[in-house]
């Protein structure tokens, strides 16, 4: 997943700079509208998971507060071996999503400015 959100928003980032006014920019628009969904979900189902294993990872060190059975650290262990991956990929998703809408606003623009300038040759 990360390599390939990386590649497209690399994808869409040359488009943009050229900028080319021949591109059906309504079609790249409309790719791009889909794409960030699919990473929307993504990210969903991303956050859900990573909170499941924060809470267990709490739940897990208040049992070893409680409990002071050292076997229940191996389980805390283990919780944050999977933890920390998760919030590092969650925190990619996002800041990956959030450019991705920055995108979509210079694909606006570039839409805008395309009309503007036809209307304008036209008048």
């Amino acid at each position: 997943m990360k390599e390939r959100i990386l590649n497209y928003r690399l994808r869409v980032d040359n488009l943009i700079k050229t900028g080319n006014s021949e591109i059906d920019w309504e079609s790249v628009r409309d790719e791009h509208l889909a794409q960030i969904s699919f990473f929307q979900h993504e990210r969903l189902v991303h956050w859900l998971v990573t909170m499941l294993v924060a809470i267990l990872t709490f739940i897990a060190v208040g049992i070893y507060i409680v409990s002071g059975a050292i076997y229940v650290l191996a389980l805390v262990g283990i919780l944050l071996v999977l933890l920390v991956p998760y919030i590092l990929h969650y925190y990619l998703l996002e800041n990956e999503t959030q450019k991705m809408y920055d995108q979509y606003d210079k694909i606006l623009e570039i839409i805008r400015d395309n009309r503007d300038g036809w209307a304008s040759i036209g008048d």
